[in-house]
């Protein structure tokens, strides 16, 4: 049964503060940490980013949404331009999709040669093991969303003009290759799911469930503290010097759009 609406916002508010704990103990630990969001078109990454970064201080935590590579970063080995967008001391970096678009959309849309693939399976674990071992804090989440769910995403948002840009022909056509996408998953949780670097599966048919869900997880995952922040005290304003604002006719104000708006 679907979670309701003002009991996921309450439990929302309350692990969204918990948050704002974590990226303090982040922050004065001089960790890194590195969330993975990974899943089919339309299974809910995005809608859980925004909700994770939603109050997070974008100098702490960043989102990395990396564009399909340029001509020279193909000719790079692969993992190079992932690695300019880890984490430095008191950083988080949320991956809207990582590395392991090799292992999915490349594979299956024939993006990449079954050697470059087969590559990737046998060099990701060491990638990630590296990264471990220098001590970054490492996340994978995987968002599992059926087939009826996505098709019915895909159908809303074809009809709504806010989120049609949401809908790619690389998303339609994920549609048809409905199993190819399955076995590239399968497969790539065989090579890649590790004891340095795991991956948690989220059952994301139900928004709101697999937002608090994975949020929870990584909180529970994190073995963060509340840190003393020092008390934040509003000066007193001095007294005036006599400064006056200039008048409003020389300046270009933008037109009271919401008057109209208004109720007499």
């Amino acid at each position: 049964m679907a979670i309701g609406k003002a009991v996921y916002e309450a439990e929302l508010l309350r692990l969204q503060t918990e948050l704002i704990k974590l990226q303090e103990w982040v922050r004065a630990e001089r960790a890194r940490l590195i969330v993975v969001f990974e899943g089919r078109d339309a299974a809910g990454k995005g809608g859980t980013i925004k909700r994770v970064a939603e109050h997070l201080n974008p100098r702490v935590a960043r989102i990395a949404a990396l564009p399909k590579p340029t001509e020279r970063e193909r000719t790079q080995w692969y993992f190079q331009r992932y690695v300019e967008h880890l984490p430095a001391a008191g950083e988080i970096v949320l991956f809207d999709r990582s590395w392991y678009n090799r292992a999915g959309v490349e594979h299956v849309m024939g993006f990449c040669t079954p050697a470059e693939h087969q590559l990737f399976l046998r060099q990701c674990p060491i990638f990630e093991r590296m990264l471990v071992e220098d001590g970054i804090l490492l996340r994978k989440y995987w968002f599992s969303v059926s087939d009826a769910v996505q098709e019915e995403r895909f159908r809303r948002r074809a009809e709504d003009p806010l989120r049609r840009w949401k809908l790619s022909p690389m998303d339609l056509e994920s549609l048809t290759r409905w199993e190819a996408y399955s076995r590239a998953k399968d497969e790539m949780l065989v090579h890649t799911d590790t004891a340095d670097a795991p991956w948690y599966v989220v059952d994301s048919d139900d928004k709101r469930s697999a937002r608090l869900n994975m949020i929870a997880h990584l909180l529970s995952s994190v073995p963060y503290e509340d840190v003393a922040l020092p008390p934040l005290l509003l000066p007193a304003r001095p007294p005036s010097t006599g400064y006056e604002r200039p008048p409003r006719e020389l300046q270009t104000v933008v037109p009271d759009h919401a008057a109209t708006l208004r109720k007499e």
